[in-house]
């Protein structure tokens, strides 16, 4: 449903002021996470990759491109950069041994953790410093509400 087609009805318009303001939030916060808790010197499409393997498990680099929108080739080259820097790993596939299986490395592992950790602990001081015990109920509150709209993102 584009903007044009939204119902006309009692409180649309604060609805539709609520999710635009939502939406922009989120991109905020994702900017300031991002920006508290950057792998070193790691490209976007890096992150995108160590990124994949961390959610889906092993792939190729065919597998990745696919799954990634980009050529083969260009892969190769982010894929080439990651297992330089210890952070990806090659291994025959068992099914398939012309082909390499991608992983990541503890090292990589290592690294997305401690990533979570500065991410997770720059929250804490935040909302420890900015907010009241009754605010933090609050914002306790609306996580509860945001996990129910990812649990069911179809109304």
């Amino acid at each position: 449903m584009n903007t044009d087609e939204r119902p006309n009805e009692p409180g649309a318009a604060r609805t539709l002021a609520l999710v635009r303001d939502f939406r922009i939030l989120i991109g905020q916060l994702k900017r300031w996470l991002r920006e508290e808790a950057r792998p070193g010197g790691l490209t976007p499409a890096q992150i995108a990759v160590i990124s994949r393997l961390e959610r889906g498990g092993p792939l190729t680099v065919t597998g990745l491109a696919r799954a990634e929108g980009l050529r083969p080739q260009s892969m190769g080259a982010t894929v080439a950069a990651l297992q330089m820097a210890g952070l990806v790993a090659g291994s025959a596939d068992p099914a398939d041994g012309r082909q390499t299986l991608l992983s990541l490395t503890d090292a990589c592992r290592k690294l997305i953790a401690g990533n979570r950790a500065a991410r997770e602990d720059w929250l804490f001081q935040a909302v420890r410093a900015r907010f009241t015990p009754a605010e933090q109920q609050e914002l306790a509150n609306a996580v509860a509400l945001l996990k129910r709209l990812i649990d069911d993102p179809h109304p």
